[in-house]
């Protein structure tokens, strides 16, 4: 199999899910795909929303003890969660982050998915993990952790794509060749270019998922959606899930 890489998640954590996937569904046009089961035994809930092909999931802790949960208290709610990537080999990827002295986390096998997450503390600013559904090479085939009728709940008429990820650090372009090191893609500056989504390294206090970059269909409609939800809009942008949600046509 030719080798490939392409972003399939971004992961927010909240205290809870309401209201921030109802945020999210209202003001950015989305529709809710599913909510795994398997995550229960992670101490946690979840709920996934495609954003064209890439899944925007937001998970949130119902017992003390969960990762989850001390991700919260430590970053004080600011920042996403994990990173998910699909690729041809996520063992490879795993080994490759091993012998840089990044820690494997968990491995998870629901055949016929496989995925590996790679250590946080390790990572820097996220989780990182990769995966692979064999048979579902086609960006619009089953992905079996978004529930079997994913495809089917694509929406674009308000939300376009997810375009771009930003990642904040002191050091933004030591991050940058970190993250590039560990996922295999050279960066272009402080910036990792995918297939689907770009992700971008900035100067910021702390080590966070800071941003996510969104391709819309009308700006200012998304813009005063957000501020009937209640939101504090500033500029192209406003905070939801824990991190920036900045508006582009």
């Amino acid at each position: 199999m030719a080798p490939y890489m392409r972003l399939r998640q971004i992961c927010l954590v909240a205290p809870q899910l309401a209201p921030v996937v109802s945020d999210i569904a209202e003001i950015m046009g989305l529709s809710v795909c599913y909510r795994d089961g398997n995550v229960a035994k992670y101490g946690l809930e979840n709920a996934l929303l495609p954003v064209d092909t890439i899944l925007l999931e937001v998970v949130a802790p119902f017992k003390d003890g969960t990762t989850a949960g001390r991700f919260i208290e430590k970053t004080g709610g600011r920042g996403g969660y994990m990173a998910i990537f699909c690729c041809n080999d996520p063992d490879e990827r795993g080994r490759n982050a091993n012998a840089m002295g990044v820690r494997t986390a968990n491995v998870i096998d629901h055949a016929p998915y496989h995925g590996v997450q790679l250590h946080p503390r390790d990572c820097r600013a996220a989780f990182i993990e990769f995966n692979h559904t064999e048979g579902s090479d086609d960006i619009l085939a089953p992905y079996p952790p978004a529930g079997p009728d994913w495809q089917g709940c694509i929406r674009k008429d308000v939300t376009q794509a997810l375009a771009g990820v930003e990642m904040q650090s002191p050091d933004p372009q030591g991050l940058a060749e970190h993250w590039g090191k560990i996922i295999g893609v050279a960066p272009s500056g402080a910036e990792l270019k995918l297939p689907n989504a770009t992700f971008r390294f900035v100067k910021g206090a702390s080590e966070i998922m800071s941003a996510l970059e969104f391709r819309v269909t009308d700006v200012a409609q998304v813009l005063h959606a957000a501020k009937a939800r209640g939101l504090a809009v500033a500029g192209n942008e406003f905070l939801l899930g824990g991190v920036t949600f900045r508006l582009a046509a």
